[in-house]
């Protein structure tokens, strides 16, 4: 099907006027598919147009009572000519099942066997599962029916009753754009609710449903909270009825801002224990999404180039709220460790783009914008604006945006405006050198007989000022800071510059790389510990993650820094954050993976005796030491622990409950480091024999030496892998560790992968090119081999991203470990 253009899409809005939808389906015809009645009333201003749609079969199509020839479509567009001034279309279709997360999702329990369904419409999904004009700024209101087996719930945009045995109804929505329509369908457990007069609901497979009742009522609570908040904030009550949250399999991303109706990836239905910043994490999620009910649905971007209005916007709410009201911390903490250590990477990359892109690209190609740049960067830039224009000010052009354009479509003058209205001033220069450019400056320090002097390095024309904190650090690691706008090229500073440590960006205020000066990166590992702010330390460790990516640090000495904090480290936002980039860009990449994986082992592994029991801390370095650990008969011993009961043998540590995913993590180490084979799998998957299980299992098998070809053919060429089997599989396949034994797969990575493109659709096939990628063939052949494909504009669009941002890295990579011969190879 040919992507939509931002130029077909204003045409087509010129012509056509949506007045409703009825949506009719019939969910009990077999496995593979179902059928789908799309009734479509609309006015139109011209005498031709067409429909989107995605079938296995069109059995018929009416327009104003006249068959339409079903041989018309072509690749998905239905053309409709002899158009009156008011139409109604009718296509009643056999459409398939998604098992790639997009359009009707139809997913298996291995528990029990029950079928779960749930609408995914975003960017291109809808005409998979129904008849539509797609396109974000051709909001209708939408009524559904839905003929479902006589156990199932329906869930959807609007309340649902059920009206007959297996026969629902979900009463007609507000206006809605097509890319958030959704109806969650199967034998879900259901827990209801109510907050200030809003009906709640959570959901999720009937296997999850002990996990949920734990945790329903923080998730309650956190809801509830947030509801206030954005109440408080915006002046404008929440717009659509019931608000669900359902927890559904083999979803894509994190979650779905569905109004009335948010589907949420049910890997954050916590069924083992989990730290507490996974906890903030979900809760985090779940305040972005409300957000969108406000920026997103309630007022939609008018063509994709302006997602960032969405996901900017939430990211940066979700932070703000999430802190300022719910029970959970370190959400800023982990906006500097996590979300902005992802975009800081994505802005040096080649397909780096303005925050806020002009409307050049298609719909297939927004896609690949949802992004650290879109999230992260966007989410940086407004709470600067914020800073700038003072909260009075910001809420208050907010509101007033919100208000003028509910239930319709705006772009970003038409936020500008409404902000200016509201007391802001310079916001085009603003906007021209924050939304409009890409890519980011580099601030560092330097020191002077006085004092010590800012500088701003540029990678282009504009001028991005920066409203920051320079702080200076004694050796107890005690602070003395300034406040500075950075508006030029340099700007002194008065600190002492005798200082242990000074730190450009110490409050985590603006978007940019920060640089250390040689004296501070000494003083680091005796310094680091003592620094108390979480954010500040946040800002150092992605400057020491980007240094060396850049070749500007000696990787050693970077884990020697590392090393050197782990003893005291106490944050598991930090703890988390960093042993994921030691496992995915340092050993195996930056450097090599023997000997300095042994170092981390044995840094963690006295870590962990000094951790509190039980505790969230413990919980994190025990995976780290589970993943870098080549002791087998000490994994073996926490495995053969009770899955119920605390450690109490003296070879484990006091207060960690070895359950079922730290299970299969130890199972996984075993199988990498050849203690365990198929067996040893199978007997763990007959324990835990759920789907969350299944998907462990896989990611083991993928490990196993004999497991590669298996793994790589389901990869490669199986439509009906669910997605979290899917990226399971990526995960176990490439080891720094089995870095000879996977040297074959190189090459049939870069001739195979834009196959997989003919079997999936949407946003997992890019994910599963960046994620099985061959990231630690660490060489220029491969770097080189990456580029060829790139350069082939018959591989598709998404697949190229992918693989071009991986490379970017390698590149990176590559380079910066030329750039140190003293690294043991």
């Amino acid at each position: 099907m040919p992507a939509l253009t931002v130029d077909d899409a204003r045409a087509r809005a010129t012509v056509v006027e949506v007045r409703g939808y009825h949506l009719d389906f019939d969910f009990t015809g077999g496995d593979e598919t179902f059928r789908a009645v799309s009734t479509v009333w609309f006015a139109a201003t011209a005498g031709e147009t067409w429909v989107d749609v995605k079938a296995r079969e069109l059995r018929s199509v009416t327009l104003n009572g006249v068959p339409v020839d079903v041989g018309l479509v072509d690749d998905g567009r239905l053309p409709l000519s002899g158009l009156a001034g008011e139409n109604e279309l009718v296509v009643d279709a056999v459409m398939e099942y998604a098992h790639d997360g997009e359009g009707m999702q139809r997913s298996v329990d291995a528990a029990d066997g029950r079928v779960y369904l749930y609408g995914m419409s975003s960017l291109e999904s809808a005409p998979r599962y129904f008849a539509c004009f797609d396109q974000p700024d051709l909001k209708a209101p939408y009524r559904i029916t839905a003929t479902v087996p006589q156990d199932w719930i329906v869930l959807g945009n609007g309340p649902a009753k059920e009206i007959a045995p297996g026969r629902w109804e979900i009463a007609e929505t507000k206006p809605l754009s097509t890319y958030f329509v959704t109806l969650v369908a199967g034998p879900y457990h259901l827990i209801r609710s109510e907050y200030d007069g809003i009906p709640l609901g959570l959901g999720c497979r009937q296997s999850l449903a002990p996990a949920l009742e734990r945790d329903a009522e923080d998730l309650f609570t956190v809801t509830g909270q947030a509801f206030d908040e954005y109440h408080r904030l915006f002046g404008y009550r929440y717009p659509f009825g019931e608000y669900h949250q359902v927890f559904v399999p083999d979803f894509n991303l994190g979650a779905m801002e569905n109004p009335g109706c948010v589907t949420v990836a049910d890997t954050l239905v916590f069924r083992s224990q989990v730290t507490d910043a996974e906890r903030s994490t979900r809760a985090r999620i779940l305040v972005h999404e409300l957000a969108h009910m406000w920026f997103g649905d309630l007022v939609t971007m008018k063509w994709w180039n302006d997602l960032w209005l969405n996901e900017s916007f939430a990211e940066y709410m979700a932070h703000r709220v999430s802190h300022d009201v719910t029970d959970h911390r370190g959400h800023w903490e982990d906006f500097g460790y996590v979300r902005k250590w992802w975009g800081l990477q994505a802005d040096q990359r080649s397909s780096t783009h303005p925050v806020a892109s002009d409307p050049v690209k298609d719909a297939r190609e927004t896609l690949e914008d949802f992004d650290g740049i879109s999230y992260a960067k966007g989410a940086a830039v407004l709470k600067q604006l914020a800073a700038y224009l003072g909260d009075e000010v910001f809420l208050r052009g907010v509101t007033a945006h919100l208000a003028a354009h509910e239930f319709g479509n705006a772009d970003l003058p038409e936020f500008v405006a409404k902000l200016t209205e509201a007391g802001a001033v310079g916001l085009a220069e603003w906007s021209a050198q924050w939304l409009r450019t890409s890519g980011l400056d580099t601030i560092s320090v330097t020191r002077t007989a006085n004092g010590v002097v800012l500088h701003r390095t540029r990678p282009d024309d504009a001028e991005r000022p920066h409203r920051l904190t320079v702080g200076a650090y004694d050796e107890a690691g005690r602070p003395a800071s300034v406040d500075v706008l950075l508006d030029a090229d340099e700007v002194p500073v008065a600190l002492d510059p005798s200082a242990v440590l000074v730190v450009p960006d110490a409050g985590d205020d603006t978007w940019a790389k920060v640089r250390l000066d040689a004296a501070s990166l000494a003083a680091l590992p005796k310094v680091l510990p003592l620094i108390a702010d979480g954010a500040t330390r946040a800002v150092i460790w992605n400057s020491i993650r980007d240094s060396v990516a850049d070749g500007d640090l000696d990787p050693q000495q970077a884990l020697e820094i590392l090393l050197a904090a782990l003893p005291t480290e106490g944050s598991d936002i930090a703890v988390g954050s960093l042993l994921r980039w030691a496992e995915e860009s340092l050993l195996g990449r930056a450097l090599p993976y023997e000997p300095f994986r042994g170092q981390l082992a044995n840094a963690l592994t006295e870590r962990l005796a000094t951790c509190p029991p039980g505790s969230s801390l413990q919980l994190a370095i025990a995976r780290g030491v589970i993943a870098t650990t080549t002791d087998a008969d000490l994994l073996q011993a926490w495995l053969s622990q009770s899955s119920s009961s605390p450690a109490t043998s003296s070879s484990s540590p006091a207060g960690l409950v070895v359950d079922a995913d730290l299970r299969w993590a130890l199972t996984l180490q075993l199988v990498r480091l050849g203690a365990f084979g198929a067996e040893e799998i199978d007997a763990e998957l007959a324990r835990d024999h759920s789907s969350e299980g299944t998907i462990q299992a896989a990611k083991c098998r993928a490990a196993l030496p004999d497991g590669k070809e298996a793994a790589w053919n389901r990869v490669m060429t199986d439509p009906a892998v669910g997605v979290n089997e899917l990226y399971a599989l990526c995960a176990g396949f490439w080891h720094p560790a089995q870095a000879e034994l996977t040297a074959p797969y190189v090459d049939r990575y870069f001739a195979e992968i834009a196959g997989t493109a003919k079997i999936r659709a949407g946003i997992a096939v890019g994910l599963t090119a960046g994620r099985f990628f061959p990231r630690f063939a660490v060489d220029e052949r491969t770097v080189g081999q990456a580029a060829s494909l790139v350069a082939d504009d018959t591989v598709p669009p998404g697949i190229r991203r992918a693989v071009a941002d991986a490379a970017d890295d390698l590149h990176r990579t590559v380079e910066a470990r030329s750039l140190w011969t003293n690294i043991s190879r």
